[in-house]
């Protein structure tokens, strides 16, 4: 497989509501990756826009801290 290029995950932009870390594409568009392939293991963003793909660089325990989504918050009231 080759990579348009290999890019150290602290150069991307991280997207905390969609959890996507982009990088721009020389086509125009941008390299996406998602935060649960990346601890998946994961290390190649596509471009959607054209046939590109970047190596990211990343250590797993420098992630986002993985946001609960769907579960109830608990509310505590007071009596």
């Amino acid at each position: 497989m080759s990579f348009y290029d290999e890019i150290e995950i602290e150069d991307m932009t991280f997207d905390p509501k969609l959890q996507i870390y982009h990088y721009p594409c020389p086509c125009g568009d941008r390299f996406e990756i998602a935060v649960s392939d990346l601890r998946d293991g994961e290390e190649v963003a596509v471009c959607p826009s054209c046939s590109l793909m970047i190596k990211v660089i990343f250590e797993v325990d420098g992630l986002p801290k993985e946001e609960a989504q769907g579960e109830p918050q608990k509310v505590v009231v007071a009596v």
